[in-house]
């Protein structure tokens, strides 16, 4: 496992590589993640937008770019969407880097992404937002990662009770937009899990839960991604109590965690941490069986976290 420096699209970028995936990330601007790949299945998982649709290093306002980003909670339209196009202070370190920004001039939010390998197919994710402004800011981490177009993602869903043994109250609650339509043919809903056919998928739509076995899954051409973060039980969500949402259109799909809102003091931090990863030879999980196939996998992922 190793960290070094490389060139990616034209941008200087760290590169972190063990036998079985490689992650890149640019110091030109973000902190964000451009590619994710298994080095057995070659294309990088995360979905990009064309370089000159996505903004070169020092552009000006606040560019999508693709990949893995970090913003705070809840969105607002000014607040969210602050650029993050200038050089990031990088710390290089055996197996890993973090990546800081400035803080946002116009919220006094600094952001900063720590990377770590932990084995072979397995990433470790640390998000951070500190305030450097002077007043408290009640906020949440809010982890999005976007995907490329064409495979298949899984939620999966908390498990089922029983009313004759005496289950009388609600476990989670799924939470629409107001643009959600589950009639849509994109939604595959199961048992025990949520489908959703990115194939299928022509307009926007997104949909959160307030509660999940908090991992998610996205299949594309035979690999699986995994991505996986604590859910604190009590603990105050924002957008109606989300801790998780998934958002896709016709070009990409999104996995998004978030943390519990909080109140940031001056010179305090709030942190969340996601664990990814990068499973090869698994089938598609879009039915019973298969899925069932997905989440032993993953239960045995996690133990080596």
């Amino acid at each position: 496992m190793k960290s070094s420096t490389t060139e990616y699209q034209g941008w200087s970028a760290v590169r972190l590589a063990t036998r079985r995936l490689e992650l890149i990330a640019p110091i030109e601007f973000g902190p964000r993640i451009l590619s994710l790949r298994s080095l057995a299945a070659g294309g990088n998982l995360m979905f990009e937008f064309p370089r000159d649709e996505g903004g070169s290093a020092g552009s000006q306002g606040f560019k999508l770019r693709g990949g893995h980003r970090l913003w705070h909670s809840p969105e607002h339209i000014v607040r969210t969407y602050q650029p993050d196009n200038d050089p990031l202070d990088v710390q290089l370190r055996a197996g890993g880097a973090t990546l800081v920004a400035s803080p946002e001039e116009k919220t006094g939010v600094q952001k900063s992404i720590g990377l770590s390998l932990v084995n072979e197919r397995t990433v470790k994710v640390t998000h951070t937002l500190t305030n450097r402004g002077l007043w408290p800011v009640e906020t949440a981490p809010w982890a999005l990662t976007m995907m490329r177009r064409g495979g298949y993602g899984v939620v999966p869903l908390m498990p089922k009770g029983s009313h004759a043994a005496g289950d009388l109250l609600p476990t989670y609650s799924l939470v629409p937009w107001s643009y959600t339509d589950l009639s849509l043919t994109c939604w595959d809903l199961h048992t025990d899990f949520i489908g959703i056919d990115t194939r299928k998928a022509k307009v926007s739509q997104k949909l959160g839960l307030t509660n999940y076995p908090g991992w998610s899954a996205y299949w594309l051409d035979g690999v699986t991604f995994v991505k996986h973060a604590k859910v604190l039980p009590g603990a105050t969500y924002p957008d109606g109590g989300c801790a998780f949402e998934t958002f896709c259109n016709d070009t990409m799909i999104e996995f998004e965690t978030l943390a519990p809102l909080a109140r940031m003091a001056p010179g305090k931090s709030l942190t969340h941490v996601e664990h990814w990863g990068v499973l090869d030879g698994l089938e598609r999980p879009s039915t019973d069986a298969s899925f069932a196939k997905l989440a032993a996998a993953v239960a045995a992922w996690l133990r080596t976290c």
